[in-house]
């Protein structure tokens, strides 16, 4: 439990951080300097708390991030384990091959590489990923506790990692200059795939800002030009994909840069760059690859999975979309779509929705995340039922063995059906996919948290700047009964609240798409821009309470009557 310390009397008693809760005595033992407005680690007991662990200052962004991994249980430590020499026995030496890295400017690990090759009959592909399996024995103490996190959770500038450091950041990590240990998957001209543990040197560790330099012709560097036949490989297998009927919603993530001084600097949003779906299509490739080869074999593994929306959400989006004022594409009659075809007419009305976007600039994210909530939500299964968003008969995690579970697992299932390895897999397959899901989205809940601590924090430092009652021109990107979402400045959401929109008593329609006033018609609708200010910020909870400003109305509802009226969110179909 994280407490903030406060003194009262001659006591020294913690208040809660996260959420609101009752104020707790702390025994002084373990204190050591901390004192009031320190954040600290306690174990509630019978008489006084006892301190687990002092953080700091609750006045540093950095101390109030850590907090909530420990608060999380995120912070447990890791168990006993012995990094292994590596050996490159029995391993296909692709030194001399041309490969490199392609990761965030913000990466805390590198577990994957390429290598592309132009040939008489066409390209030829190499991906490289850090073989894991070999550091980290099948029903080791470490491989129970890499079961136990499932994954890794980041959050800015922070990482609770599944696997320690020495793995996970250097023997791992396919820095450049070094020999790794990695499993390739080699992908002929013709598109066979071949598969074997494998020892690399990798060239280049670029950023995604130094790709995108290079593709634009900004910058120069002596691997330009497997960079763009890269880049060119790339851009065939996506267009290829959205023509089989793959997905597209694409949504920005939101950065923040922290000032040094425990405070947030800036924020921003940072849309897919080019440099980013050229190594995604690459990716993508191998985990088909090696999922249609297993699968092929009845090899016993985890898929990662997204099975077909159910027909009715998909004719509750058309409804939702149309109300909105949004085209929508041809689908059958109500009642007779069958599940290929709400994956068809979901697919369709995801490329509708961003044209439009694009062309009429509202709805960017409100729209988008209407298309995510119709679809079931991608996870983890020993069955292979295909991936509906990707339009993939066959798709597995395969290429982030660092941050992911399953991942290893799947190593371990291919390396065992090329006999190239023999790890056991989970005794209990199901029980370890169901698992693994689950630490996915406690992982994903807590990054969002925290995402929201961070805006609440900079949005609190820009109103000190610039005044409390400084209005924003935001947009209405979620609605329920007791109010409406609005994400403003681009980076920050905030909740304004049903009670604080005036002349009338406002419910939410049939739809869900908007709030309607119950007696003159009035609508706040999903996509609508409105003016707001800054009602309340409650730093430690992330959360930010909105009202109108005095001249406000939702400005495309303005007036009419009948009609008018979060996140990043790509990871619901991944």
């Amino acid at each position: 439990m994280i407490v903030e310390l406060t003194r009262r009397g001659k006591l020294i008693t913690g208040e809660p951080y996260f959420m609101p809760g009752t104020p707790i005595v702390v025994d002084r033992k373990g204190l050591g300097d901390a004192g009031p407005g320190d954040l600290v680690s306690v174990t509630p007991g019978r008489g006084r708390a006892r301190v687990e662990r002092v953080i700091g200052s609750a006045k540093r962004i950095e101390n109030v991030l850590e907090a909530l991994l420990v608060e999380e249980g995120l912070r447990e430590g890791f168990e006993p384990h012995d990094v292994p020499e590596p050996s490159f026995e029995g391993r296909s030496d692709l030194r001399e091959l041309t490969t490199f890295t392609v990761d965030p400017d913000t990466a805390k690990d590198f577990d994957d590489a390429i290598s592309v090759r132009r040939e008489r009959d066409g390209v030829r592909i190499w991906v490289h990923i850090a073989d894991v399996s070999y550091f980290v024995p099948a029903g080791s103490p470490l491989d129970r506790g890499a079961y136990k996190r499932g994954n890794s959770v980041y959050v800015p500038d922070l990482v609770a990692p599944m696997l320690p450091h020495e793995l996970a950041d250097d023997a791992c990590s396919l820095r450049p200059h070094q020999d790794r240990l990695c499993v390739t998957v080699e992908i002929a001209p013709g598109g066979e795939p071949s598969f074997y543990r494998s020892v690399i040197r990798s060239r280049e560790c670029f950023t995604y800002g130094q790709v995108q330099r290079i593709l634009d012709g900004a910058e120069q560097h002596e691997l330009a030009d497997e960079v763009r036949l890269a880049d060119s490989v790339s851009a065939d297998l996506r267009r290829h994909r959205f023509e089989r009927g793959a997905l597209r919603v694409e949504s920005p993530e939101v950065n923040f840069a922290f000032d040094g001084q425990g405070g947030i600097e800036r924020s921003w949003l940072e849309a897919e760059p080019g440099a980013h779906a050229l190594i995604e299509e690459l990716m993508i490739l191998a985990n088909e690859k090696v999922a249609a080869f297993l699968a092929a074999r009845n090899n016993p593994s985890l898929y990662r999975v997204h099975e077909p929306p159910e027909p009715q959400s998909v004719e509750l989006l058309l409804a939702k979309l149309a109300d909105l004022e949004v085209p929508t594409p041809p689908a059958p009659r109500a009642g007779s779509m069958s599940p290929s075809e709400a994956a068809r007419v979901a697919a369709d009305a995801s490329e509708r929705v961003a044209d439009y976007v694009a062309r009429a600039g509202r709805g960017r994210e409100a729209f988008p995340a209407l298309v995510l909530r119709a679809l079931k939500q991608a996870h983890y299964d020993p069955r292979n039922l295909g991936h509906s968003g990707l339009a993939s008969t066959a798709y597995t995690h395969f290429t982030s063995p660092i941050r992911r579970y399953p991942d290893l697992v799947a190593h371990r299932a291919l390396l065992r059906a090329i006999g190239q390895g023999d790890d056991p897999l989970p005794d209990d397959l199901q029980a370890a996919a169901e698992h693994t899901s689950e630490t996915e989205r406690a992982a994903t809940d807590v990054e969002y948290r925290a995402d929201d601590i961070c805006a609440a924090w900079l949005l609190e430092r820009t109103l000190f700047e610039r005044g409390w009652e400084e209005p924003f021109t935001g947009e209405i990107v979620g609605v329920i009964g007791s109010g409406i979402f609005v994400r403003f400045g681009d980076v920050f959401e905030g909740f304004l609240p049903a009670r604080r929109l005036r002349g009338d008593y406002y419910q939410l329609n049939d739809l869900g798409t908007a709030l309607v006033g119950r007696r003159g018609g009035r609508r706040y609708r999903l996509g609508d821009e409105l003016e707001v200010r800054v009602e309340e910020i409650r730093r430690a909870e992330g959360k930010i309470e909105l009202a109108l400003t005095s001249e406000s109305g939702s400005r495309r509802g303005e007036g009419r009557r009948g009609r008018s009226g979060r996140r990043r969110s790509g990871s619901r179909a991944r």
